[in-house]
């Protein structure tokens, strides 16, 4: 008896992770709680394990995307595969058995009547449910495979739907219908294997080709008729249609027929194609090759996140400057006994976060976040640190900071900057978060906007160190200095809130001693 392995629920907001690797192969032995395979999502990486012992049998692939409770493997019964040898013997001692079962071809010819159900496939990662917007081939209508059938379409595309397999089409939606993933819209009865196994003459075989030839020449509905993608580019490109001749299905223009026309459209100025070959065709010396990666799952979220957060906020950003010097002072005279005593160095990020705590006290809406029509504010302050991880950009938190000493919000840092270059970071070290800080002057950034980390409703952005030439009581002087960015959403931060808070931070950063005296 075998048992399915299911996708197992991993997180509140994750909806589907990536088969990122088997750790066991297909056939191996594998003992209860053993680890089988390693599933990714897009915040972590997590380990699937055999809920039996037995023998795996895989059924999804490496790199695929599931969806939670999707079945990867199943597990058969360590005994489960003598079974079949012995009704290969009970076969092998039982020949007339054989013989009367070779009398029953004819039945089995009537078994291409058996119908095939045609599923609406996956059409994007994001597309849950197509339209039926028209059918090709009617209820009832012989249909060969591969054939168009019918036309979906969803919020960002029309695609064809073809029959998998010749025989006599049976619809069951309608056109119009919305229709979820997975949805049985057709079925198809009959085949072409019947008709070519009962002729065993030559002849009929031959009169087959006939009307085939012949539909390839004769006028149809689909002849002249461009597939949805082929009208889009022909429209765009000012191409007739009746000027294109379709290598289709009845003589229907495919997409490829389509790109053909639009090059062969300026084909009218031959003349100048001509002298157009030299410059289409450059000699480049050294080699140019070209190479295409899959995105993983944690870039094709971030990806949709950040395009999320442009589409869907009233983002701004506001800069100020602060001079580096006051902390600068204070790193290098406390840095070695501050190692000493607590284990870690004294950075810049744990006077940026505590600056940031501090500020947020004053301006609470900095820190606060919209869930449809009500403003959340929170008590506490959660920062989100941006981390360049190998996989991509994560952002694990840093729980109660404003509770934390400098000692102890370095530590975390260094604690989460670590878990997350090892990608082991958990879902629940990367959720939350009231407030983001991401440092892009580690790689020289002078300036830059960054973009909140939803559902956040503020980020700053810290660059690297200059040293430039300022005015100070009226002299001119050379300090180290940096470029802020605070990027919020202008919807629930108002102009005051978002430059006193900056302002705020500046002076916190340019006298430390208010982030102790807390003044």
């Amino acid at each position: 008896m075998s048992l399915e392995i299911k996708v197992p629920p991993v997180g509140e907001s994750i909806t589907e992770v990536t088969l990122s690797s088997w750790i066991k192969k297909d056939g191996d032995q594998v003992a209860m709680d053993e680890v089988i395979a390693e599933l990714e999502s897009d915040k972590a990486t997590f380990e699937l394990t055999a809920e039996k012992a037995g023998t795996l049998k895989t059924i999804a692939a490496e790199g695929d995307t599931l969806a939670i409770g999707a079945v990867v493997a199943s597990i058969e019964d360590g005994g489960a595969a003598a079974a079949p040898a012995d009704t290969d013997k009970a076969d092998e001692s039982a020949p007339s058995a054989p013989a009367q079962e070779a009398a029953a071809p004819a039945p089995a010819a009537a078994e291409p009547a058996s119908a095939l159900e045609i599923k609406v496939p996956p059409v994007g990662e994001s597309i849950t449910e197509v339209t039926l917007s028209r059918w090709l081939k009617k209820d009832g209508e012989a249909v060969e495979m591969d054939e168009a059938i019918a036309e979906l379409e969803s919020d960002k595309a029309t695609f064809e739907l073809t029959a998998e397999k010749a025989g006599t089409l049976k619809t069951l939606a309608a056109e119009g219908d919305t229709l979820p993933i997975g949805t049985v819209v057709a079925s198809i009865t009959g085949g072409g294997a019947a008709p070519a196994a009962a002729p065993k003459a030559d002849a009929a075989p031959a009169a087959t080709p006939a009307p085939a030839a012949s539909a390839s020449s004769e006028k149809t509905y689909a002849s002249g008729t461009p597939s949805p993608a082929a009208a889009k580019i022909l429209n765009e490109k000012g191409v007739d249609p009746q000027s294109v001749n379709g290598t289709g299905v009845a003589g229907r223009i495919t997409k490829e027929d389509a790109v053909n026309a639009q090059k062969a459209a300026p084909a009218p100025a031959k003349t100048e194609s001509k002298p157009a070959a030299p410059a289409a065709a450059p000699v480049v010396a050294g080699e140019r090759g070209e190479r295409r990666e899959k995105m993983s799952s944690l870039r094709k979220t971030v990806a949709k996140r950040l395009v999320a957060v442009k589409n869907e906020t009233a983002m701004l950003t506001t800069f100020n400057e602060v001079d580096m010097s006051p902390i600068m002072e204070i790193r290098s005279k406390y840095k070695d006994k501050f190692k000493e005593k607590h284990g870690v160095g004294l950075g810049f990020m744990s006077f940026f976060t505590k600056a940031v705590t501090e500020a947020l006290k004053d301006w609470p809406s900095v820190g606060a976040r919209i869930d449809g029509e009500e403003i959340v504010y929170s008590n506490y302050a959660d920062v989100s640190i941006a981390v360049s991880a190998p996989k991509g950009l994560v952002v694990p938190v840093i729980r109660n900071a404003d509770k934390l000493s400098l000692a102890e919000i370095e530590k975390e840092v260094i604690r989460l900057a670590g878990k997350a270059r090892e990608n082991k970071l958990g879902i629940d070290e990367m959720t939350g978060g009231t407030f983001t800080i991401t440092n892009g002057g580690v790689f020289g950034s002078m300036m830059s906007t960054p973009i909140i980390n939803s559902p956040q409703s503020a980020i700053l952005g810290m660059h690297n160190i200059v040293e430039r030439p300022v005015a100070v009581n009226g002299q001119v002087v050379i300090r180290p200095m940096m470029y802020l960015a605070l990027s919020y959403d202008h919807r629930i931060i108002d102009g005051r809130e978002s430059v006193s808070f900056l302002v705020r931070v500046k002076q916190l950063l340019e006298d430390p001693a208010r982030l102790l005296l807390g003044v």
